[in-house]
């Protein structure tokens, strides 16, 4: 142990006891403090402060029964839980001895005591509550973290009425610990989905662990989901934990798990089902407790037609299933997402002034968004980049036209078919006022007045 570390708190009513541990302690701790009276505990404001405490079991004249230092001992414990104390007393009471364990104290001298007995007691308590301390702080990190990840991802953003059917089963499904299968096309926020279904599960204050599957070489699959030990392989210069054993009591997701192939299927569904993970290189299994959420963009059904994909592991990974609907087929969303969005990219780009002008919303609307809510953020963020003005209007927007959800132009309305007459000719010629104005034979001025009226 270093020299001059630890802070030791002495409350013993003996003079001789007070400095005797202080000679033996002072050369390893930075503070041996003592007090005779235990009434002044009530005025220490820091018990963070110190590491260890020794406690005496007796005070008032003639006293030999403990009842005074168990009493100071809970109240010990009441202002710091984590606190290791240490009892002592002259009198060998072994059933006081578990009594002021069973309270909560961490270990127990009798005096005369041994000086190197003494002293290996007060360092063997002073490292655990070094250990205890590190484990409190690895914890707490762990769980900032965990909160600091989750607040990295956008919350999910719906209001119709395929979304509060979605928001539903996920309450529903989180109330659980079943193994959940997440299905929907690229874009569409299967990860999002599966982090609210952990942030409302127990498990919340555990980890939530993720891995794409579709990116993991079929060498370095099981060394990633299992874990390996040193000299396992070539690069195995010292043991690793995988995934399983990573994610254990919390969540683990497995993304694109249509990728993998049936050998590799075959490896997962034995961890699955034997809730035990064996590492490369390793003779011994260790044991793991996972909440399994998986996803994928791929027909399963029909690949297990084709022998592409086990049924049996199907079987294990969707107790439940959860269908994302795509973009398209909730698009009275789409103006919640766009505020939203449009929020993070202004301030991500220092542009509170911009605002997004209504058509060109209702112009998002209209597009098919074959790339979902992921093609949604780029264009926005694009879009709040290369804006000059403080205003976004529909020609900022880079849409396939292509996919765009055509408007009804047999309307009787006559403003309406001016307007969609406008747009289809400023998306013929890419924006250009110029060419436009020519085709439909108006002038430059009244091109700009009708773009106003219409606000394209």
């Amino acid at each position: 142990m270093n020299s001059k570390e630890g802070n030791i708190l002495v409350i013993d009513d003996d003079p001789d006891i007070q400095i005797t541990a202080k000679m033996i302690l002072k050369k390893n701790y930075q503070n041996i403090d003592t007090i005779d009276d235990p009434a002044e505990l009530k005025k220490i404001d820091n018990w963070d402060f110190y590491n260890l405490v020794l406690l005496d079991m007796n005070f008032s004249p003639g006293a030999t029964s403990g009842e005074e230092g168990l009493r100071w001992l809970e109240y010990i414990l009441k202002q710091n839980p984590a606190m290791i104390v240490i009892m002592i007393t002259a009198y060998g009471d072994v059933n006081l001895a578990v009594q002021s364990m069973r309270i909560g104290a961490t270990d127990f001298i009798m005096k005369p005591w041994n000086n190197k007995k003494f002293k290996a007691t007060v360092d063997t308590g002073y490292k655990l509550s070094l250990s205890q301390k590190r484990l409190r702080q690895a914890q707490s990190t762990k769980e900032t973290l965990a909160r600091d990840l989750d607040q990295s991802y956008s919350q999910i953003i719906g209001n119709s009425t395929i979304m509060k059917e979605l928001f539903r089963t996920i309450d529903k499904v989180a109330a659980t610990d079943v193994n959940v299968l997440i299905l929907g096309e690229n874009g569409t926020g299967k990860e999002l989905v599966a982090r609210e279904i952990h942030r409302k599960s127990e498990r919340s204050g555990e980890v939530f662990m993720n891995i794409d599957l579709g990116s993991i070489s079929e060498s370095l699959f099981e060394s990633e989901l299992f874990g390996h030990v040193k000299g396992a392989f070539t690069d195995a210069k010292e043991d690793r934990m995988g995934r399983f054993e990573m994610a254990n009591k919390g969540t683990l997701f497995l993304d694109e798990i249509g990728n993998l192939n049936f050998p590799l299927q075959s490896k997962l569904l034995t961890a699955i089902q034997k809730k035990e993970v064996q590492k490369v290189g390793s003779a011994k299994s260790v044991s793991t407790d996972v909440r399994l959420i998986s996803a994928t963009n791929m027909p399963l059904k029909s690949m297990i037609e084709e022998e592409k994909f086990r049924q049996d592991l199907l079987f294990r990974i969707n107790t439940v299933e959860i269908h994302i609907p795509p973009l398209r087929k909730r698009t009275e969303d789409i103006p919640d997402l766009v505020h939203h969005f449009m929020e993070i990219y202004k301030n991500k780009y220092h542009k509170d002034h911009l605002h997004i002008k209504s058509n060109a919303i209702k112009e998002l609307q209209k597009y098919h968004w074959p790339g979902n809510i992921r093609e949604l953020q780029h264009i926005l963020e694009r879009a709040v980049i290369m804006a000059e003005g403080k205003e976004i209007k529909p020609k900022d927007f880079i849409l396939d036209q292509k996919k765009t959800i055509e408007t009804n132009i047999n309307t009787l309305n006559l403003e309406e078919v001016e307007k969609q007459t406008i747009l289809k000719a400023l998306k013929k010629h890419n924006y250009n006022l110029s060419a436009a104005a020519k085709e439909l034979g108006l002038g430059r001025t009244t091109m700009y007045r009708k773009m106003n009226k219409y606000e394209l």
